[in-house]
């Protein structure tokens, strides 16, 4: 077996995270709604990654049930739709394969939806986005 040495080590666990941080990087974008700014992380599916390769992206999202907000994307993305049960206000979802909706209630749903990410911190997600049409800007940290 090989050894080692302390430095190989080193060289290792600094390659290693440097790879988690980029990863990590790579799965985050931010959403910014008026002057508000909301950081989201991505989900681990190719729709996600397929949506994160049209940023940056703006948006005008009509509203829909006092829940939600959705709009026809200029491309379809891969779908693997199944149903969450219970929708989260922030939750990011693809409906079909070309509808993005942006969840701002939690509530159940027999719905199928194909993750796309989720906003980290959904406070005042509501009040930002309105009652009406809100422009949505979808763009890399």
């Amino acid at each position: 077996m090989t050894q080692l040495t302390l430095r190989q080590l080193v060289v290792l666990l600094l390659m290693l995270l440097s790879s988690v941080a980029a990863h990590a990087q790579a799965s985050r974008i931010a959403m910014t709604v008026g002057e508000r700014r909301f950081d989201l992380t991505l989900a681990d599916t190719a729709a996600a990654r397929a949506f994160a390769a049209m940023l940056p992206l703006t948006l005008d999202m009509p509203d829909l049930n006092e829940n939600e907000k959705h709009v026809t994307l200029p491309h379809p993305l891969p779908a693997n739709a199944t149903r969450p049960g219970t929708i989260r206000n922030g939750d990011l979802m693809l409906y079909g394969t070309q509808t993005l909706v942006l969840f701002y209630l939690s509530f159940d749903s027999a719905y199928s939806y194909t993750r796309i990410g989720r906003v980290d911190d959904p406070a005042g997600l509501r009040q930002a986005l309105g009652p009406q049409a809100a422009r949505i800007t979808f763009s890399r940290p």
